[in-house]
């Protein structure tokens, strides 16, 4: 079957987006269009490509050395949050929600409500702290002791079913037991798949562009906007789409920047005052390709409830946001390039609700404001690790939790999930599941 792309942000989106999808594209099964790895175990996202030659192949190993290394000292820290990438990437997948003295896999980004940015138009450093909390340290004291308390709060289905959710409360004290200033904003994030991410980079800006309607000029709730985030390469302002608040513009930077901020590690991107640097220009350009070249598993063959549940996932929706396909644009892996893809995410942000608000500004992020996540393998998440959540902060423990955890610009589709007939709602988890 096939199911055309319904985005309701005015008919020019909507003509892009099916003239981009196209009918006589290959399936919906194909996530990664050519790079897709058919593979639904525990190692499903441990992949390479489907597409890379046989040097691609050896330097995506060549890039997984340095992601999968666990750094000791003296290049680990002195300052960290976990000592390997895959410490918190968990098969490549999501990470856990923990942080504890003993092991995180979790950290928290900072900011204050005023003064000068550290990036232009980015968020304002906590001094003596910057942007992200380092909860580790390779000799003495960590700079911060975090603690994570949950809230239990309730929901109740149309049907008198009551869900069960939690959300998460940060407690951030220095090693002498201080508090960082009083305007000090704390975002608590938990680790994101890796999947596709070079397919996302290759989604063409004006493709993206499209989608966007910052004023609700078409009256249907939806108004996605684009972050546009500071490139220290590129030493300009330019589109975000990494991160849970599209504050990173290329894998390049993400990559680099995860390695200096949650390891400590220098390089060529972010090196250290002298110009030395602990990973060096070929580890980092290795483990950017290796990150830019991780397969998406093939969805799931779908039952008639499953077809139902795509069904649903349109007519509730959740496909405003989640936007199915995409033919990517070009790219410098040509093995990304031109292939149909089927994320599900649009890359904007949305006004996701004061419930999911971390009050903290990120470019032109505002609190409320979220980067609609790519769906494709969210129905293997707890196959690859079983202990994984969901959300940015990993307070959802199960899909219905997340759908439920969704307001503002997503309540719409939020309450028709929640009204619908358990039938219903089985048959759009079953939909998922199949991604």
């Amino acid at each position: 079957r096939w199911y055309p792309v319904t985005v309701s942000r005015g008919w020019f989106a909507l003509l892009v987006a099916v003239v981009a999808c196209g009918d006589d594209a290959p399936g919906e099964d194909r996530q990664g269009g050519a790079t897709t790895f058919d593979d639904r175990t525990r190692t499903a996202f441990r992949h390479p490509a489907a597409n890379l030659d046989e040097d691609q192949q050896f330097r995506w190993e060549a890039g997984r050395s340095p992601f999968d290394f666990v750094w000791e000292v003296p290049k680990l820290g002195p300052l960290f949050n976990n000592a390997a990438c895959l410490g918190c990437h968990g098969g490549n997948g999501r990470g856990l929600s923990l942080i504890s003295p003993e092991e995180s896999q979790a950290l928290v980004r900072v900011s204050l409500t005023e003064g000068t940015p550290g990036d232009p138009g980015g968020p304002v450093p906590v001094p003596g702290f910057g942007t992200q909390l380092q909860d580790h340290a390779t000799v003495g004291f960590a700079e911060v002791r975090v603690t994570v308390r949950w809230i239990d709060s309730t929901v109740e289905l149309g049907d008198g079913e009551v869900v069960e959710m939690r959300e998460p409360r940060v407690d951030v004290l220095t090693p002498m037991g201080d508090t960082l200033p009083a305007n000090t904003r704390y975002s608590y994030r938990q680790a994101p798949p890796l999947i596709g991410l070079g397919l996302l980079e290759a989604i063409r800006e004006a493709d993206l562009r499209a989608l966007e309607d910052p004023d609700d000029a078409d009256g249907d709730g939806i108004s996605g906007r684009l972050n546009i985030v500071w490139d220290p390469v590129e030493s300009a302002s330019i589109v975000g789409r990494f991160g849970w608040k599209a504050n990173t513009s290329r894998l390049p930077i993400q990559v680099a920047g995860a390695f200096v901020n949650d390891m400590g590690l220098t390089s060529y991107i972010f090196p250290e005052t002298d110009g030395n640097r602990d990973v060096n220009d070929q580890q980092l350009d290795d483990t950017v390709f290796f990150t830019s070249t991780i397969a998406v598993p093939a969805a799931a063959p779908r039952d008639d409830d499953a077809w139902r549940g795509r069904e649903l996932f349109r007519d509730f929706g959740c496909e405003s946001c989640h936007v199915s396909a995409y033919v990517t644009g070009s790219h410098p892996i040509a093995e990304l390039a031109n292939q149909r893809i089927h994320p599900y995410t649009d890359l904007l942000l949305h006004d996701m609700g004061d419930r999911l608000t971390d009050a903290r500004v990120d470019f032109l992020a505002e609190g409320v404001e979220w980067r609609t996540p790519a769906l494709w393998g969210i129905g293997l998440t707890q196959v690859v690790l079983q202990a994984a959540t969901f959300m940015h902060d990993g307070r959802a423990r199960t899909l219905p939790e997340a759908i439920l955890w969704h307001g503002g610009e997503a309540m719409a589709a939020r309450e028709a999930f929640r009204t619908a007939a358990r039938a219903d709602r089985d048959a759009l988890i079953a939909f998922l599941l199949t991604l």
